[in-house]
């Protein structure tokens, strides 16, 4: 393989970055398990602040479209990538104390996950919440200094009238991605609930399936939050120099 060899960035590919395992603590006393993703030779111009999918249904820090942000991004678009394993919630990173909460006692793991970016000086946070993640997204992230948010495949499930009313008022951006095949919120269900939501930006995604299986939906979706939040970097490249994949010490 010579030096100028490229890859196609795929699922299992991981781009240099600065990793670090990470532990938050929140206010009623227990230790969250995670992980913080940087670019490697630079400060970060923003950060995601990942929230994953139902953890009864088997949903955890590594779900796939979070893992391949943090694989991909710190590299690809300047981007910090805090992803964690809420209350309860177990991979092969370890497993944080507690249990699941329904949505309700995860308003505290929300609150130390921003906490944490807070005291690391972490910039420009907005948090990327998938299924079960955009409930809490939704539900308490207006409790903190957040550039906007992002939410992929909202069940809407959890999330009362009441709290999806307080962004009507919200000054940060939020982006929705519905999927076409979603299981739970079809594209003409979300635009009734979501009516009135000034600063939303709803994609209604073809062919798109809740879990966005595929690297074609994996690409989409990552292409969308980059919109987002840094849309200098785009177009993502989709190969990459083979001989500096090598791992990345801190």
């Amino acid at each position: 393989m010579t030096d100028d060899t490229m890859i196609e960035i795929r699922a299992g590919v991981e781009l240099p970055a600065r990793r670090e395992e990470v532990e938050l603590r929140t206010d009623d006393g227990l230790r969250l398990v995670g992980e913080l993703a940087q670019p490697a030779d630079r400060a970060p111009v923003a950060t995601l602040v990942t929230l994953h999918p139902l953890p009864t249904a088997g949903g955890f820090m590594d779900s796939h479209i979070l893992r391949k942000a943090a694989a991909r991004l710190p590299a690809l678009a300047d981007l910090a990538v805090l992803r964690f394993n809420t209350r309860g919630t177990s991979s092969p990173r370890g497993t944080s104390d507690g249990e699941f909460g329904h949505g309700v006692s995860e308003r505290a793991d929300v609150a130390a996950a921003m906490r944490f970016v807070a005291e690391r000086g972490l910039p420009n946070p907005w948090l990327v919440g998938w299924s079960f993640g955009t409930e809490l997204a939704l539900k308490y992230g207006l409790e903190h200094g957040i550039a906007g948010a992002i939410l992929l495949s909202p069940p809407l499930h959890r999330t009362s009238e009441e709290e999806l009313a307080r962004w009507r008022s919200a000054t940060v951006p939020m982006v929705a991605l519905i999927p076409e095949h979603d299981d739970y919120l079809k594209p003409a269900e979300a635009a009734q609930r979501f009516e009135g939501l000034p600063n939303l930006t709803r994609i209604d995604v073809e062919g798109g399936k809740h879990l966005w299986v595929g690297e074609s939906q994996t690409r989409r979706v990552l292409d969308e939050i980059v919109r987002a939040v840094n849309p200098s970097a785009l177009p993502l490249p989709t190969e990459w120099p083979a001989a500096s994949l090598a791992p990345t010490q801190d």
